[in-house]
């Protein structure tokens, strides 16, 4: 029987979001019964990717998809793909110096570590970063001045990650790369909308199968049907060493189905539960709360709760991981004296036992 006895484990409380250290998200029957009938089955692999990319780009309304292993095997595999255009030389000799034209131009502020650097990926893919406008601006003229014979493509970050103040937006990019002749890539990991990156004209756009879509680990890479069979062809190549397993395919693709059937928690359900948590916060001496939206403008609302107290944020967010259960808050605004409470995967129970343990804790 698996418990989290068995190997001496916490429980988790996971109130700082889709999060790649806690493990993401939570994963539904249906989901978990396709997982199963693909452990329990044998497939043509080549097949079953083709298939399932196919029947993807059908519901996603795009000329084909891929599904890899995670977003950021997504951006290495892309990267891979634009560089080597299908040669089959390039797949087995990804790093030639024969190809010098390697060259991925990003906007600076959207070189960020999502848990790894950006750079890290498009290396992997063989690419060269190359940064456009500075850590607090890039405009499509910023984009365009980098561009050379050595430009293989252009790399779009859509994430909370990034810089967002006087940032070109997706529209903007798509049009300085159609005029040059060059592919935009869209990282959309965490992004809930997935159609509109395509129809705002990027040729290959990626996202993460377990943060909005709930599925499990794995990624999607959908665009231009002639890039995406050059990510495909990466599996004989660096996607090898990312490659995934049928049970995570066809749960995958279940997920992608369910989340275009039934959506996912709206803001303002979200803001009704978040209601009597903050106002049960607010009863805590030492503490302020609120809710706030996503930074990046998503339709996702958190408890944001000020410290003022002789106690830190950084303090407070260290005690609520000491006991178990382990509560796991978003950190990014502690040096501001500010802890948030991202609900999504938090249910009534839980958000009772968080006010329970910050109550202890101010004591």
């Amino acid at each position: 029987m698996i418990n989290y006895e068995k190997f001496g484990l916490k429980e988790v409380i996971n109130a700082s979001g889709r999060m790649t250290i806690l493990g993401v998200s939570k994963v539904s029957e249906r989901v978990v019964e396709a997982q199963r009938f693909g452990g329990e089955h044998f497939f043509e692999m080549s097949d079953l990717m083709i298939q399932t990319g196919k029947y993807l780009a059908d519901l996603l309304k795009t000329e084909d998809a891929q599904i890899v292993s995670s977003a950021s095997a997504g951006i290495a595999q892309s990267v891979a793909a634009v560089i080597g255009e299908g040669s089959l030389y390039h797949v087995y000799h990804p790093y030639t110096s024969r190809i010098t034209k390697r060259e991925i131009i990003i906007p600076k502020g959207h070189n960020v570590d999502y848990g790894t650097p950006v750079e890290v990926m498009v290396q992997q893919g063989g690419g060269k970063v190359v940064e456009a406008g500075y850590a607090n601006m890039c405009s499509a003229e910023h984009l365009e001045m980098m561009i050379t014979s050595d430009t293989a493509a252009i790399l779009y970050i859509k994430s909370h990650h990034t810089v967002q103040k006087s940032m070109l937006n997706v529209v903007e990019a798509a049009q300085v790369a159609q005029a040059h002749k060059l592919p935009l890539i869209v990282d959309a990991a965490a992004e809930e909308d997935l159609f509109k990156y395509s129809q705002a004209g990027a040729d290959l756009v990626i996202y993460s199968g377990a943060k909005a879509i709930e599925g499990p680990s794995a990624g999607l890479v959908i665009g231009k049907k002639r890039y995406v069979e050059w990510v495909r062809l990466q599996s004989k190549g660096i996607g090898r060493a990312m490659k995934i397993g049928k049970d995570n395919v066809l749960g995958f693709t279940q997920a992608v189905e369910d989340y275009l059937t039934h959506g996912s928690e709206s803001g303002e359900e979200m803001r009704q539960r978040l209601s009597p948590f903050v106002s049960a916060v607010n009863q805590i001496s030492g503490l302020e709360a609120k809710v706030v939206q996503d930074g990046a403008g998503r339709d996702i609302y958190r408890g944001s709760v000020k410290v003022n107290a002789k106690k830190s944020a950084r303090e407070i967010i260290a005690e609520l991981k000491e006991k178990n259960p382990a509560i796991y808050t978003r950190d990014y605004q502690a040096n501001n004296g500010i802890i948030e409470f991202d609900i999504r995967s938090v249910n009534e129970q839980e958000l009772e036992k968080i006010i329970q343990r910050l109550q202890e804790i101010m004591k």
